[in-house]
């Protein structure tokens, strides 16, 4: 139920259920109270209200003796009994004069055939039980008997209706009972907003507050009202997700960072190491011929390289981490891109002992749509990750590179001899920072990030790649990329250089 429903329900509730159960209450209470009277009045019982009217009565009789003392025939005066009756207004009460078995004054402006009828007869005030006395027409009576100047006989009578008889005390009970009806709407709505508004947002301020002190693991109760409340708790649901991923996220990228730092400074460690060292066998004239300084200098130059490689990975690396590798697309004929990239690759293979194969099984006019200086830098680093791991010093270590042609795409495969992956390692292989070699033995080294940044290459060339692999026997890498296809209409692809 929305909030907004809940506070009309509330405000109409304040109103008309007060109202109703005072109504109920003034009909309950008053049927009540004058039936206890009828009973009472019936059975001859003089209450305190009995009492109190009858007093009214008696006080109006003793008001007409003294005047009758003056003035035998007041009754017969109208303007009189107007007087009086006007005294009695305010009492519910009228009189009515009765001449022979006739109505000689109605006060009560309304017929009273009914009521007249049924009047004790003349003489009735004589009876010593006479006094209040109830009839069938709900009314108390009290008669006084005269005799008017012609000799007729009177009767006055003061005629009172059962309800005045209930005027004070049930206004006391009324009172009561309203209290009681306030007091149960009060507690009944305080009760509904504790249980509908007041609970939820306690729940709420616990969670944030748990929030505030970084644990975001707390759960609120489920909340399945589809109200503010309901929405409030949804969306606290979705924040603690999101506040808990990006703490994790933090967390990971923080140990990421912290592994890296340590990975760089290791590899970093061991050219550095090797530049100091045949430096000093330099200074110190170790190298004492032409060929011994030259192999001297080649190996610092070749270390050097190894640290600008590190810190050009670690450069992407945080290109990557950015997303803002460059890219300058170009249409490739993969043909001769390859074959120009194992021309230069094999050279280096050479010198490390390592044979390579190579292997285009693709037309001559094949043409991807790639940027040269990045797809360069995947196929350098998995040829890199394959040699770091052939740990083959016989000779017989053995990089294979096949073009397959797959109809609308070209897939690449860079299969090596050495001592290939376990299965449990395979799916993480790509992930950054992830190393199959937890040694970390110079020999095996590296940031840990190099298949992850060929992956993220890939990727942005709107292919992908995955490994297959068996201990002891190699592995091989596979990554497609689309072909790109002329529809003939004579159109250029745009050369144009942007950000993944």
């Amino acid at each position: 139920m929305r909030l907004r429903t809940k506070l009309i329900i509330t405000g109409v509730t304040i109103v008309i259920l007060p109202l109703a159960l005072t109504a109920a209450a003034f009909v309950g209470i008053g049927t009540l109270m004058t039936h206890d009277k009828q009973n009472a009045i019936g059975r001859g019982i003089v209450t305190d209200n009995n009492k109190e009217y009858q007093q009214t009565a008696d006080d109006i009789f003793e008001e007409v003796e003294k005047d009758k003392t003056a003035d035998p025939y007041v009754l017969e005066n109208s303007d009189y009994l107007d007087n009086l009756n006007q005294e009695l207004e305010d009492q519910s009460a009228f009189i009515l004069v009765r001449k022979d078995d006739k109505i000689y004054y109605n006060g009560s402006g309304e017929d009273v055939t009914k009521l007249f009828e049924n009047l004790p007869a003349y003489g009735y005030s004589d009876n010593p039980d006479s006094g209040v006395f109830y009839n069938d027409g709900r009314k108390l009576i009290k008669q006084m008997d005269f005799t008017f100047e012609d000799g007729s006989k009177g009767s006055f009578f003061v005629v009172m209706t059962i309800r005045s008889l209930i005027s004070s005390v049930f206004l006391i009970h009324m009172c009561v009972a309203m209290l009681l009806i306030l007091l149960f709407t009060s507690l009944m709505l305080t009760s509904w907003i504790k249980r509908a508004l007041f609970k939820p947002i306690g729940e709420l301020s616990n969670g944030m507050q748990h929030i505030k002190d970084g644990n975001f693991d707390y759960m609120l109760p489920t909340n399945d009202e589809k109200d503010e409340i309901g929405e409030m708790y949804r969306n606290y649901e979705d924040m603690r997700l999101r506040l808990k991923e990006s703490a994790d996220e933090k967390i990971e990228h923080e140990k990421q960072n912290k592994e890296l730092i340590s990975n760089i400074s290791h590899d970093l460690k061991t050219p550095i190491t090797a530049i100091k060292g045949y430096a000093e066998g330099l200074i110190e004239g170790v190298a004492d011929t032409p060929e011994k300084q030259m192999k001297y200098v080649r190996t610092i130059y070749n270390k050097a390289n190894d640290m600008n490689n590190l810190i050009n990975e670690l450069t992407l690396y945080s290109s990557i981490d950015n997303n803002r590798i460059p890219y300058n697309f170009h249409k490739i004929n993969v043909a001769d891109y390859f074959g120009d990239c194992i021309e230069e690759v094999g050279m280096d293979m050479e010198s490390k002992n390592i044979k390579l194969n190579y292997a285009n099984l693709t037309s001559p006019d094949t043409v991807v749509i790639a940027d040269p200086e990045q797809l360069k830098r995947v196929v350098n680093n998995i040829i890199g990750n394959s040699v770091k791991y052939l740990d083959r010093d016989d000779g017989s270590g053995q990089i294979d590179i096949r073009i397959l042609d797959e109809i609308d795409s070209i897939r690449v495969e860079i299969e090596d001899n050495g001592k290939g992956i376990a299965q449990k390692d395979i799916p993480n292989i790509f992930d950054r920072f992830y190393r199959t070699d937890s040694s970390r033995n110079s020999r095996h080294g590296g940031s840990g990030i190099g298949l992850s940044i060929v992956k993220k290459i890939i990727e942005d060339h709107g292919g992908y790649i995955w490994a297959t692999s068996h201990e002891g026997e190699g592995t091989c890498m596979h990554f497609v990329l689309r072909k790109y296809i002329d529809d003939h209409s004579g159109t250029e692809t745009d050369t144009t250089a942007h950000e993944a």
